[in-house]
């Protein structure tokens, strides 16, 4: 790439303190919340978590960061819902203080940093993420960091800043798939932009850094015959199937204020002089937002463009002439995005009990929030509604297993129908006393089926008539209700299940999956 003008590189002062302190009240209202929150752990959490208890780094069907970052926080921390959600919070002040940062590299001084920092920060996009242990915070992050090591090698015309683009473009493939989407937008964003930088060793050299740091990824799909394939089948069929692209469009405007300042900032990167250097960045963006459109993926899969846009359309109002007008402007701006962020605040994080929420989301309109991935609506956010009940379940498999007789629970092996049910039993069975828990849903097919051949079975979630087809005798033994959560489980039966037409290894193909 060709060295910037000399004006690019004299970058205003960071506006350290006042992004630190947004940075701060970030992290201290995520713990405020995991704290007193009057909701529990995640299904998606106790997934990730059983991904690091069974980790095969290199036999893994999803990309292992989340399960390397669950042992790291489960042996510094513990397992309460803080030490849970903590990296998580930093990788959410990370992203903003990095959406400050771009708006310095883009030439925006203390006003541009600062607003960009909030749109970031106020968010249910980005502050639902920071309060999930999920992939998706860190795959903004990601992304985030990929496109700010970009700006710097617009900005300094320094190569080697390909190599920190290459290390963050492997964070992202150790995390999440879609990091490839951002990949695919930069080498389109090259070839229209930037050409002649392909003929040269520097973006070759990333892409093979970035293939090194996220290999395990890779080769855990080519060892395990590449689930992922299998996964995005079903994943359309039952979710994106639901996705259309007004669907799509329009759930972008839940940004509220933030949009117009996104939108703003994609525009200032192609008609702007002082933003010229950064045209290739508005190119990715853009050409990664139409590639999650077009291929019909969930809206907020788009969400990690989104720091890098506010920061540009930040810089472009912070450039605007002083006058009366313009103060104004940007005085209604920063309110505008604040407000609507305080007051979509309860969309965000998990501060309202489930009365409250329901209440709130009738009463806000924002009926879209509440949702499914399969176009159902719930009385509550899916999210919120998969935080509830799993320590009850829990609790009743444990009434079940203590009521068996001595030689019966010897025998018995605990069975979740989906990954919530299988995750929270492995949790808070370990506390419960639990046996091994095993189940044929997604990830947990791979951790296999563990010694015991199933002669007992306590099954949750499992409908009778698919226990009828695997054991003689299938028997009652506890029932639960709760309508706050999803359909498919808000009516739910616990069985014992004896006398086994086949052993659970029978049933596990050769040793794929076993530990």
């Amino acid at each position: 790439m060709t060295a910037p003008p000399t004006s690019i590189r004299e970058r205003p002062p960071y506006a350290r303190a006042a992004v630190f302190a947004i940075a701060a009240v970030v992290i201290v209202t995520h713990l405020a919340v995991n704290a007193w929150s009057p909701y529990g752990i995640h299904r998606d959490e106790f997934l990730y978590m059983a991904m690091g208890d069974h980790l095969r780094l290199f036999r893994m069907d999803f990309p292992p960061f989340i399960a390397l970052a669950w042992n790291a926080e489960h042996a510094l921390l513990g397992d309460s819902l803080i030490a849970i959600r903590f990296l998580p919070m930093l990788a959410a002040a990370a992203t903003l203080a990095l959406a400050a940062a771009i708006a310095r590299e883009m030439g925006g001084g203390r006003f541009a940093q600062v607003l960009a920092a909030l749109a970031v920060a106020v968010h249910p996009l980005f502050l639902r993420p920071g309060n999930l242990f999920q992939p998706v915070v860190f795959d903004q992050l990601w992304w985030t960091l990929t496109l700010w090591a970009l700006v710097r090698l617009r900005g300094s015309g320094d190569p080697r800043w390909w190599l920190a683009i290459g290390a963050a473009l492997g964070l992202g493939l150790l995390t999440k798939f879609s990091i490839l989407i951002l990949g695919f937008a930069l080498f389109v964003a090259l070839l229209i932009e930037q050409r002649d930088a392909l003929r040269t060793r520097a973006p070759w050299l990333a892409a093979l850094l970035a293939l090194a740091i996220g290999s395990p990824s890779v080769i855990g799909q080519v060892a395990l015959g590449w689930p992922l394939l299998e996964q995005m089948r079903v994943l359309r069929e039952s979710q994106l199937a639901y996705v259309s692209y007004a669907s799509f469009l329009s759930r972008q405007l839940i940004l509220g204020p933030a949009f117009l300042l996104a939108l703003a900032g994609a525009l200032a990167l192609f008609r702007r002089a002082d933003l010229r250097p950064f045209r290739i960045v508005g190119i990715t963006c853009v050409t990664a937002f139409l590639t999650v459109m077009l291929a019909k993926g969930k809206p907020y899969y788009i969400g990690p463009i989104y720091p890098t846009l506010f920061a540009a359309g930040s810089v472009a109002l912070g450039a605007l002439a002083s006058t009366r007008a313009t103060r104004v402007l940007r005085i209604a701006t920063v309110s505008a995005i604040v407000l609507f962020g305080l007051f979509i605040a309860p969309a965000g994080l998990p501060i309202l009990p489930p009365p409250a929420m329901e209440r709130w989301g009738e009463a806000s309109g924002f009926s879209v929030l509440r949702r499914t991935n399969q176009g159902h609506l719930l009385r509550l956010p899916q999210d919120y509604a998969d935080m509830l009940g799993w320590e009850d379940l829990a609790r009743a498999v444990q009434h079940v297993y203590d009521s068996l007789p001595p030689e019966k629970r010897a025998q018995v092996v605990i069975a979740g129908e989906n990954y919530g049910e299988a995750g929270a039993l492995e949790f808070y069975g370990r506390r419960l006393g639990l046996p091994n828990v095993v189940s044929t849903a997604g990830s947990f097919w791979f951790f296999g089926p563990g010694e015991k051949p199933g002669a007992v079975v306590i099954t949750a979630g499992v409908p009778r008539r698919s226990l009828e087809r695997f054991c003689g005798v299938v028997t009652p033994a506890a029932h639960l209700v709760n309508d706050w959560l999803v359909e498919e489980e808000q009516d739910r039966t616990i069985y014992v299940c004896e006398q086994p037409r086949l052993t659970l290894q029978e049933l596990w193909p050769g040793e794929a999956g076993h530990n």
